[in-house]
Order: structure tokens, then sequence, then C-alpha cells
């Protein structure tokens, strides 16, 4: 029992400060919609692209090796930090060198214009985010929550204060949110990297226990990540390239917005992947021969909410893209597919684990390669006739191969007994009432439809309604007994 309540403990400290997050972002998407254009809008999405693009190449999956190491007996996790930081700052570097020299064609392929600001946000906001994510994977390593949650809360605020700062001089412009990104990130990395060099140092390891390896084992345990991460990259950014190539900034500002409603599903996303990557790390190194069991008990759980949590956003879809304002209401159509993307991504961080385990990534590029190949022929065929709705289908059911093939591949290596049937059935309904909300139009028999379909998902998942509720009474019990 102690461990669990340590276990949800520990949940909820990351949770809480994307709770506040979710919250903060119901208050800025609104505020970025309602002051910028579609096409304004749909040029920030570009930006993204861009700078993750540099970001996947540079980095060389190193921030996977800086996790699967981190662990290590006899780790020294400063130089460990060291290693893993050093070569994508170098490689990071020569690539904006490379980009400053073209960024008059870049810029203008990307936004439709070029300036020397521009530039500078690109080139800065990559620097930064190599170092905010290693930054940051240190404070989920050391599995320190608070921390996590407030710097989160700190970024979410200096945000929306730097937006209505950078409109102020600028209006409707994009490049107001490029300043928002910049400054805000630019802030709670500072933050955290000063944090690092005076005030945080990692407890020393006595030179007969201290166990180092070499940047060469590192690179070459991280490198074949640089093929998920591209395929990351794909299925975020080939709908938006498409978008651009064969729609125009106006459907690419109306989907951006849609994804930005996904901040629901994906503030839940990033809290768990927080919390999970450094607590399956650590589970499967302590070789704790109940870890299996823990594994597959994690993803029913998990399942059932991600689940729950989709079947939520479709239905109140309508009332939500209501806050974008009534450039935005085509939205309603896209969001559907879009709620696949989170909950699929979710449920393949937990059985996917077993490959970074054995550290068999060669699967991973495998599966990545297929979903690639289907993410862009889809985009190919679809966005010129659907636009952005074509976009969200494609990009929701690449996640969904994405999560089949990973999955496949994690059990065979690393073999766990993975619910299969119940986790087919729940995708099929899924996957069949997102098509349904996107392509009919009535929207009282979409929400019925939804209503319906809520008792057979509850009685599909009926065992984790059981756990859920038998727990929660226990919790109000032993409360209960305790104030009395």
């Amino acid at each position: 029992m102690e461990q669990k309540k340590s276990a949800l403990s520990g949940f909820l400290s990351y949770f809480y400060g994307n709770f506040i997050v979710l919250i903060l972002g119901f208050i800025q998407t609104p505020l970025v919609t309602r002051i910028m254009s579609t096409d304004e809008y749909g040029r920030t999405g570009m930006f993204e692209t861009a700078v993750s693009c540099i970001y996947i190449f540079a980095v060389l999956g190193l921030d996977q090796a800086y996790i699967r190491y981190y662990y290590k007996q006899g780790i020294d996790r400063d130089k460990l930090m060291k290693q893993c930081l050093f070569p994508p700052l170098c490689i990071v570097l020569g690539l904006i060198i490379l980009y400053c020299f073209m960024s008059t064609y870049a810029n203008n392929w990307l936004f439709g214009r070029s300036s020397v600001d521009i530039t500078l946000l690109v080139a800065g906001y990559t620097v930064i985010s190599v170092f905010e994510r290693f930054l940051f994977l240190d404070v989920r390593m050391q599995q320190n929550g608070k921390l996590y949650s407030n710097i989160n809360i700190a970024q979410k605020v200096l945000n929306i204060l730097f937006i209505f700062a950078a409109f102020a001089f600028l209006k409707d412009d994009f490049r107001v949110v490029l300043y928002a990104m910049t400054f805000s990130w630019g802030s709670t990395t500072l933050f955290l990297l000063i944090r690092k060099l005076f005030f945080k140092k990692e407890r020393g390891i006595e030179e007969g226990n201290r166990v180092d390896y070499p940047e060469k084992e590192l690179i070459t345990y991280g490198a074949p990540f640089i093929m998920v991460l591209l395929m990351e990259w794909l299925l975020s950014s080939c709908d938006r390239i498409a978008l651009k190539t064969w729609s125009d900034y106006n459907e690419l500002g109306v989907y951006s917005a849609a994804m930005k409603i996904m901040v629901l599903l994906l503030t839940f996303k990033n809290t768990f992947l927080a919390y999970w990557s450094p607590v399956a790390m650590e589970k499967y190194e302590s070789g704790d021969e109940d870890s299996r069991r823990f594994f597959r008990r994690a993803f029913d759980i998990v399942r059932f909410l991600c689940v729950g949590a989709a079947m939520g956003m479709i239905l109140f879809r309508g009332l939500i893209v209501m806050l974008l304002g009534k450039d935005y209401r085509g939205a309603d159509r896209i969001i559907p597919f879009l709620t696949l993307m989170p909950i699929f991504a979710i449920m393949f961080e937990i059985t996917v684990q077993g490959i970074k385990f054995q550290k068999k990534n060669m699967y991973l590029n495998i599966a990545s390669f297929v979903t690639i190949t289907a993410n862009i022929i889809g985009n190919m065929y679809l966005v010129p006739v659907l636009g952005g709705t074509g976009a969200a289908f494609t990009t929701g059911i690449s996640y969904v191969i994405y999560f089949v093939l990973g999955s496949f591949f994690a059990e065979r290596v690393y073999p766990v007994g993975y619910d299969n049937l119940r986790t087919a059935i729940d995708a099929a309904i899924l996957i069949l009432y997102a098509a349904f909300a996107s392509f009919y139009r009535d929207d009282l028999i979409i929400i019925l439809a939804g209503i319906l379909l809520i008792p057979v998902i509850l009685f599909i998942e009926r065992q984790n309604v059981a756990m859920i509720a038998n727990h929660l009474k226990t919790r109000i019990i032993h409360r209960g007994s305790t104030n009395g």
C-alpha cells in the first residue's frame, strides 16, 4: 500500500503543475487566436517545424542515452550530463551557421517572409531547446515533481506575459508567438542552468566505485533514436507542411488551433511521460521479479483513462472550439482524429519500454519507417481533398500504426502480456467514433452516439472500473477512520 501511495503521490506532484498549465493554456490559446488572424497563426506552426527539424539531428538521441544510463550503478551523473550535452551543442551550432547562410530562402519558404529577427529567433530557440531538453531531463530523473511542475507553471505564465508585451509592438504578426516562446523558455532554462551549475551538484562517486561510459557507447545507443525523433517530427510536422503545400496559411491556422486544443490530452501525456520514464527504468534496473505485472497493470489503467479522455474531448469539442473565435470554427472537424495522437503516444510509452530495456532500438527504426511512409502517403492523397480533416486523419491513424508496430516488437524482446484484445476493441471504437464526428454534420446525433458508447466502454473496461472504484472506496474509508 505504501508503494502505491508513493507512486500516486509522485504522479500527483507532476500533475498538479500541468493541471495549472492546462488552465493557463485555455487562457493562452483563445488569447492568441482572437488577436491573430488565421494566416498569421498558421505561420507560427512552421516555426516549431523548423526548430524541431534542426533539433532532431543535433541531439543524436543522447537524451535517451542520458535516461538509459542515469540509474547505472556507480555512474557519475554530472559527467554523464556533460558527455550527452557537448556533442549536440557542437552540432546545433554548425547547423545554425548553415541555416543563417540560407536563411532568406528558408524563411521565405517557411513563413512567406524573411527578416533578421526571424533568423535570430529560430537560432536562439534551437540552442535553448537543447539545453532545455537535458536540464528538464535532469529534473525528471531526480523525480523532483514539485520543481518540474513549478517550472512549467512559470514558463506558461511568462509566455502569456510576453505575448502581451510583443503584441503591444507587433500587433497581428506571427512573430508575437515566436518572441513569447523564445523568451519564456529561455528564462526557465536559464534558471535551471544556474541551478545545475551553482546550487545542485550530484554527490560524487568514489574513484574505485565510479563507472564511466565512453562517448562512443552513448552515441551508439542514442543514434538509432534519431529515426524515432524524425518519425515524431514528421508526424507533428508533415501535416503542416502538407497543408502549406496543398492548401494555404488560413487552413494551416485553423489546423494549428485545433492542435492547440489538444493541450488537455497533451498535458496529461507530458505529465505521464515525465513521471513514467524514470520510474520504469528504475523498476527494470532494480531487477524486481514483479516488474512485468507492474507494467501490465499500469497499462490497463492508463488505457482506460486515455480512452475516457478521448471520448470526452470528442464529445465536447464544439464547446471548446467556441473559445477560439468565429474564424476557427472549422477546428471541430479536425479535433476528433487528433485525439488519437496523444492517447496512443501515452500507451506507446508503456508498451515500448521493453525495446529500450533490451537496447533493441532497431525495432523502433522499423516501426518509424513504416509509420513515416504511411503518413507521407496519407497526407499526399488526403490533404488536397480534405484539407485539415485529411491531415488530422492521417496523423491519428499514423500514431495507431506506430503504437501497434512498436508494441508488437517490444513484446517479442521483453514479453509482458498486455491485454491486446481490449486494446483493439477500444481502438476500433475510438477510430469509428472519430470518423463519425469528423464527417457527419448533425452535432446532436454525434453527441447522442457518444453518450451511447460510454456504457459500452465502461463494460469493456469493467475490471479497471472496479479496481479504481475499490481503490477510491478504500481511501475514503481509511480517511474516515483516521478522522474518526
